[in-house]
């Protein structure tokens, strides 16, 4: 079975064909890049991915953790790979470089995680911990501060976590009770018990750094009162060098349907009255600071169930090529035909396809969020980055939330195509199953991102940022006119756009009505809804790229000689394949999606008005 993690001919499609990367080294943050060192770098995290990474999948997965006296014992296998990521600068590639980073675009950047997430989120997540914590205090932090973590979070000497989960909170995070208290030195003594924190102690670091929320004694209550304190697991002096440990001891681990290689955290801070912090930012403004790592963090969990996708989809794809099983569909009933390959029966293809395209989308999908964060940070005015920053907003629970959702039913429908083969564990494909079905409760519930797209983000400054999306999407529309056989497709997104419109207005103006709780019920398939209009836009935006190519390819060719190198040249199968693939979508798909769209419209109330006692149990 061939090592398969993401197909490095769509990364190129996505990176340079439907997004321009070059032209990002046009600008002065960038000049030093051009398209060769970005090739380089891909082709360094592939080679790193499939030969490093990629082992440490299984063999973690089965080995799993082991807690003793406090202390998290990492796989044997993680080691040695850990080493060489952190020797190849891997853990912070978009960071300055004079704080320890690589000073890539985001957009490049999530090419590579393409391929490191791919092959074992689990692992990877050690790096993008500590990057993540690093953004923080490099955004919020004193100098001081900076001077202390900076370089050596982002350097991966020296790990991070985010620290947020109560046992009686849960996802209502203003109801926290750990508390902080003003210590004479001008540091705080924090005291409480946190849960679910991810990397939160292991061996595979000197030192963790853990963001903790807190509430300084006589704050206010609810997320009003909470603030936010750098905590290292060993106490860090001012010089730099490490101090005597810090009144932090995990308490537990949690055994999970997947991950198993990933520590997922029971913590005490202060069981003994000695933990010391660091306030991050400014008094009571803890939300602020931790919201800037939780929106990063959901686009690299929607990431996560793009590359789950597309490592499960490719799996299946090569066993659907090889796996001979039963006849061809016209030879049935002739037991002397031979057995052919599982690719070639329709039902199988139907999964395939239908996996293909949302990894397709859901490529397209996330490297578009890395591709607004560029152009946030390379705005030439305030308006632009405004503009931009707007449409980054309003898509990222989107992203998040359908990138996990149908990331794992992709995986699903992978298993499937394995048949009883995909429930074993001799096949990758259950693995990557259970190891991606916490991506929809991470960094906030799926049902917690479709509140916040109906209850703050369709109606950002007034409805005009998601007018600016929809405008956004008739670009492709018009393009998609003008380019021969695109035009029924094009008109058929239109009409979706269209009718989203609608839906959105109707459950925005719901929303602020006494029929406020109907229409928060419709919230999660409105996030659906607008995922599968995203996916056809984007689906769309590579067949107008897809068909000029094609066409310059195929120039002069007619009937037979045209169908015959569509069959044999490499590149022109891959632009048909672009072509097939959004006509699948579009046409096959996209209907469903209007009529969950007339679902949402008729606003049945049936789960709000039913008795809860009607429940049964």
């Amino acid at each position: 079975m061939a090592q398969v993690i993401a197909d490095r001919r769509d990364v190129d499609f996505v990176l340079y064909e439907q997004f321009d990367a070059e032209a990002l080294c046009a600008h002065e943050t960038f000049g030093d890049f051009n398209r060769k060192t970005f090739d380089m770098i891909v082709d360094e995290a592939r080679q790193l991915a499939v030969k490093e990474i990629l082992p440490t999948l299984v063999e973690g997965d089965r080995a799993g953790l082991v807690f003793e006296d406090g202390q998290v014992r990492m796989p044997d296998c993680f080691h040695r790979p850990h080493k060489l990521f952190v020797e190849g600068e891997w853990t912070a590639l978009t960071a300055n470089p004079d704080l320890g980073g690589q000073g890539l675009p985001y957009l490049v950047a999530q090419a590579v995680a393409d391929y490191h997430l791919g092959a074992n989120y689990a692992f990877s997540l050690f790096g993008f911990g500590a990057h993540g914590a690093g953004e923080m205090i490099e955004i919020f932090g004193t100098e001081p501060q900076k001077g202390l973590f900076l370089k050596k979070m982002y350097t991966g000497q020296w790990a991070g976590t985010m620290v947020l989960t109560e046992s009686e909170a849960g996802s209502d995070v203003g109801a926290l009770t750990t508390s902080a208290r003003r210590l004479p030195d001008g540091t705080y003594s924090i005291t409480g018990n946190k849960i679910f924190i991810t990397g939160g102690e292991h061996d595979m670091t000197e030192n963790i750094i853990h963001p903790v929320l807190a509430r300084i004694e006589g704050a206010p209550a609810g997320t009003r009162g909470i603030s936010l304190f750098i905590v290292p697991k060993i106490w860090v002096n001012p010089d730099g060098s490490l101090g005597d440990a810090n009144d932090v001891v995990c308490t537990g681990i949690e055994e999970k349907m997947g991950i198993h290689a990933s520590p997922t955290c029971s913590m005490a801070f202060g069981s003994k009255g000695q933990c010391r912090g660091l306030l991050l930012g400014e008094e009571n403004k803890g939300m602020k600071v931790m919201f800037h790592m939780m929106n990063a963090a959901r686009l690299l969990v929607g990431a996560i169930g793009l590359t789950s996708a597309s490592t499960a989809y490719l799996y299946a794809l090569s066993y659907a090529r090889e796996r001979k099983q039963g006849r061809d569909l016209e030879n049935t009933f002739s037991p002397d035909a031979p057995q052919v390959a599982i690719i070639r029966h329709p039902d199988v293809r139907r999964m395939l396809v239908w996996m293909k395209a949302h990894v397709d989308g859901m490529r397209s999908f996330v490297y578009f969020g890395a591709r607004l964060i560029d152009r946030i940070n390379c705005a030439a005015t305030e308006a632009d980055r405004a503009y931009h920053k707007g449409l980054l907003d309003l898509l990222t629970p989107v992203l998040k939330a359908y990138c996990t959702d149908r990331g794992f039913e992709v995986c699903s429908q992978a298993v499937q195509v394995y048949g009883g083969y995909g429930y074993t564990r001799e096949y990758p494909v259950e693995q990557l199953m259970r190891d991606v079905r916490i991506a929809s409760i991470y960094e906030g519930t799926n049902g917690i991102q479709a509140m916040d797209l109906l209850g703050r983000k369709i109606g950002m400054e007034k409805g005009r940022v998601f007018m600016n999306f929809m405008d956004e999407v008739r670009r492709v529309v018009q393009r998609a006119r003008t380019c021969d056989g695109l035009s029924d497709l094009a008109d058929r997104v239109e009409t979706a756009l269209d009718r989203l419109g609608e839906t959105a207005l109707h459950l925005g103006q719901a929303a602020m009505s006494e029929r406020f709780r109907t229409a928060f019920a419709h919230a999660a398939p409105f996030q659906e809804v607008m995922g599968d209009v995203i996916m056809a836009w984007m689906l769309l935006w590579r067949a107008t790229v897809a068909v000029p190519s094609l066409e310059k390819l195929l120039a002069g060719l007619e009937g037979d000689a045209r169908r015959k190198k569509i069959g044999s040249h490499k590149n022109a199968t891959f632009y048909h394949g672009q072509v097939q693939t959004a006509r699948y979508f579009i046409n096959s798909l996209l209907p469903v999606t209007l009529g969950k769209m007339d679902a949402i419209m008729a606003a049945e109330s049936a789960v709000v008005d039913m008795p809860e006692d009607a429940f049964g149990g």
